[in-house]
């Protein structure tokens, strides 16, 4: 795997830790010789994630809108920056430019941004894999909620298990480089993945 997109917070929060494990995933991806694929920000945990992967001679590669490169303070020391007209054409291109899927703690720009892409999972429309980086916890509620959601037949538990949720840096990374998809829509020809 060479490229991953992590989505995360453009705030910092109010657990240190997880601007703490932003700055190491960012280090080992930079160490894995993994390019760093987000959200152009150098502000929050976007700052963090970017720092940490630039400071250890990692690609990083920042994609924007453009009415967000000043709100959200754009880092002026990327590998690349890519300026979109919006935020599709931006999620687009982190798809494009992306071989998996990283979520760190963030809002509510984080959990869209993670949805879309396991729902085109679900949908066949791509087979990488799909992490939550777990600190502390953070996200435990939403998995709670999701399993009520298999419980009620609203998700199958097929796709459920499409995310792989880790609280250490080398097992979330170290999993999704052995991964390969278990649910493959039946209109897609498993010879082609």
């Amino acid at each position: 795997m060479k490229s991953i997109v992590v989505f995360c917070g453009s705030s910092e929060g109010k657990d240190p830790l997880i601007l703490d494990k932003a700055y190491s995933l960012g280090r080992e991806m930079a160490e894995r010789s993994i390019q760093l694929v987000y959200g152009a920000a150098r502000i929050g945990v976007m700052g963090k994630l970017a720092q940490g992967t630039l400071d250890h001679s990692g690609n990083v590669v920042g994609i924007i809108p453009d009415f967000l490169k000043l709100k959200e303070v754009f880092h002026p020391g990327l590998t690349e920056l890519i300026v979109t007209e919006n935020m599709h054409e931006r999620k687009l291109k982190m798809h494009e430019m992306s071989e998996g899927v990283i979520m760190l703690p963030g809002g509510y720009g984080t959990l869209e941004e993670f949805f879309e892409m396991i729902t085109w999972a679900q949908l066949g429309l791509h087979h990488k894999p799909i992490g939550i980086l777990n600190v502390n916890g953070f996200y435990n509620s939403l998995m709670e909620m999701l399993k009520i959601m298999v419980d009620q037949g609203f998700v199958n538990q097929e796709n459920y298990d499409m995310i792989l949720l880790y609280h250490s840096i080398n097992g979330l990374l170290d999993k999704m480089m052995r991964y390969r998809p278990k649910h493959v829509p039946k209109w897609i020809n498993k010879d082609q993945l």
